[in-house]
């Protein structure tokens, strides 16, 4: 029996320094995902310089371009009437084209020059970006195999001498929220991250622009980074606002649905969203109005984001024993046979639903949109 338990013990150790090894591992990546961000982030503040200075020399050039031709003009003028002119005319006439005709040659050099390094750039911003891709979505295996690992298999040796295993979370669960994490990590670097990274490369150009235009120019750009500033402040709170609404602890279900509406309507103007409730309003357990509100916000952003609506109801029922809600749109619609063994949108609606005792039904075809009702039993108490 003491060596049955030390072999379980002995696993037990193999595991955990699996984990820990599969973590520094991970750590490793993501050290190497961030250094090939900056070196993106530098990259394209270069390239954005070279472009500048590409189209720099290339108006130079221009105008080296059309003095050369006057010069030249000049040349054959004096070499036609070559006894109306002295010598050193002549010799002048001839040093301007010759000096102006090398300035021109070193001109297309250099604009020749750029265009290459600006070429190498554009691909090694390529490179990096697939890279950071890999690395990002590696990452994200690894983060799967690890929590499956932790939740599941953990103490494994422990499950074994009391035969029974016991998964409180199954893979799919477990990839559906890496899946969530990875779309806010995808949502916070495509948005407030990137206008971030813009801000820094703005600020360069700002400089550049004071000392190539002057000050009334990089006034405009000041007040264009303004905005962007702005634009990413308000995608901040955005995000949070879909992370946890803080108004629906203050104002209660119905408040914050009428909120959050009204954000998706300012965010998807091509989307209108009619929102109803009848009956007497009240304010419910917390667990209830929260998974209530991500009910009705999953149904939204589906809607948006996979059925392109243009015209959306969300009622709102109150009953004395229960609460009905009614989601419909116009949007492309789905077969919900085939959608709902891969939506895990739809299977944490159901999840919700279930947790709650109550019942949900979908009616949806492709191209005749989508409605969804839920009725969720209320605690009289």
């Amino acid at each position: 029996m003491t060596n049955k338990h030390s072999e379980l013990q002995s696993l037990d150790v193999i595991f955990d320094r699996m984990v820990e090894v599969m973590d520094h591992s991970k750590k490793d990546i993501f050290i190497i995902s961030e250094q090939s961000r900056q070196s993106f982030e530098e990259m394209k503040v270069e390239l954005e310089i070279i472009r500048g200075n590409i189209e720099t020399v290339i108006i130079e050039g221009d105008m080296l371009e059309a003095k050369s031709k006057l010069s030249r003009n000049r040349l054959a003028e004096v070499s036609k009437n070559f006894d109306s002119y002295d010598e050193p005319q002549v010799r002048q006439a001839y040093e301007t084209a010759n000096e102006i005709q090398i300035n021109l040659l070193i001109k297309r050099s250099e604009e020749r020059q750029l265009r290459l390094r600006r070429d190498e750039l554009e691909r090694r911003l390529q490179g990096l970006l697939e890279m950071i891709e890999r690395a990002d979505h590696l990452v994200n295996q690894v983060n799967i195999v690890m929590n499956y690992l932790t939740s599941d298999l953990k103490n494994v040796g422990a499950a074994l001498e009391n035969a029974k295993i016991k998964q409180d979370f199954t893979l799919k669960i477990i990839e559906a929220q890496e899946e969530e994490r990875k779309r806010l990590s995808r949502e916070i670097h495509d948005g407030p991250a990137q206008m971030l990274a813009n801000v820094l490369l703005r600020t360069d150009l700002i400089n550049l622009t004071y000392q190539q235009r002057g000050g009334d120019e990089a006034m405009k750009e000041i007040i264009d980074l303004k905005t962007m500033v702005r634009n990413a402040l308000s995608e901040v709170r955005r995000i949070i606002y879909d992370l946890r609404p803080m108004a629906l602890d203050d104002l209660g279900l119905i408040p914050t649905l009428r909120k959050y509406i009204t954000t998706i309507e300012e965010y998807n103007p091509k989307g209108k969203i009619d929102f109803q409730t009848f009956g007497e309003e009240k304010r419910l357990e917390t667990n209830f109005e929260v998974a209530i509100f991500r009910i009705v916000q999953e149904c939204l952003t589906n809607g948006t984001k996979h059925g392109k609506f243009t015209e959306a109801t969300v009622k709102v029922e109150w009953l004395k024993q229960k609460i009905n809600i009614i989601v419909k749109d116009n949007g492309a619609g789905f077969d919900p046979e085939i959608a709902k063994e891969k939506s895990f949108g739809l299977i944490g609606m159901k999840e919700r639903v279930d947790l709650l005792e109550g019942t949900m039904k979908i009616i949806s075809s492709p191209g005749k949109g989508t409605t969804i009702l839920f009725s969720i039993p209320l605690n009289e108490e």
